[in-house]
């Protein structure tokens, strides 16, 4: 290899800690937002959740390890006071989604449930992304979380299936509209969380034994393993635009 080779080439041993480095997630409290931040602060960040409330130590013991914010991402005005507020970080993780069962249905009396789930979804993402882009450090990210009727729709998800393909949509355009900030999508499959919370335990149970019979990977997704693929791509410096699927392998069997 010749000298003028060598010279343009660097030294880079690729590493997953986020030490030093100040971590926003934008509905890290439960589910798949939590395992995130757990994820990020065992990598060594420190992390600021975002959440509709703030709760108590005594509420929520598990949560000591982070610094809590208080935000509607509906409401483009507190977005920006709350980006304000923050600062200079590194990483941003947009996770947050209305409460399931809140999208209305394609032929609904009228359009406010679809309405509503677009402005949490979509246009909540790209408040958050919006404001927050000033506030990133020039090697910092953003990550999104769509889920995989982004593209394998399901009947009575229309809005679902929409918003999460525009934040998709989202994620490539701003990787060349902020570049050289880095802008990614995690799309998990089946992940077993306190989302599906609201299902009887019965139910739950046999939801999780067919995805063991029939996902390649013979178990049901964690919070962890979404956790696992947003460090991933909040410590690789060489990866934008770009969907993650993080799925056990969903996409290659019959819907559930």
């Amino acid at each position: 290899m010749n000298t003028a080779t060598n010279n343009r080439e660097e030294t880079f041993t690729p590493s997953l800690s986020l030490s030093g480095k100040k971590v926003v997630v934008v509905g890290g409290k439960t589910g798949i937002g939590l395992g995130i931040a757990r994820a990020a602060h065992a990598a060594g960040a420190s992390v600021v959740v975002v959440s509709r409330r703030v709760a108590s130590a005594q509420e929520r013991p598990d949560l000591s390890d982070f610094e809590q914010v208080s935000l509607d991402i509906r409401q483009e005005a507190a977005v920006q006071a709350a980006f304000e507020a923050i600062g200079a970080f590194d990483h941003l993780i947009v996770t947050a989604a209305p409460d399931i069962g809140t999208w209305g249905g394609f032929m609904d009396a009228d359009m406010q449930g679809v309405r509503s789930y677009v402005e949490g979804k979509f246009l909540g993402t790209w408040a958050c992304a919006r404001y927050a882009a000033p506030h990133l450090r020039a090697s910092g990210s953003i990550t999104f979380l769509t889920g995989g009727m982004a593209v394998r729709p399901k009947l009575g998800f229309t809005a679902v299936t929409a918003s999460f393909a525009a934040v998709e949509a989202l994620s490539s355009s701003l990787a060349l509209e902020l570049a050289p900030l880095r802008v990614n999508t995690i799309r998990p499959g089946y992940i077993d969380t306190d989302m599906w919370g609201f299902l009887p335990e019965a139910q739950r149970d046999g939801m999780r034994n067919k995805v063991a019979q029939t996902f390649p990977v013979q178990r049901a997704g964690r919070a962890a393993d979404v956790g696992h693929a947003a460090v991933f791509l909040m410590t690789n410096p060489y990866v934008t635009g770009t969907v993650v699927e993080v799925s056990g392998g969903e996409n290659l069997v019959p819907a559930i």
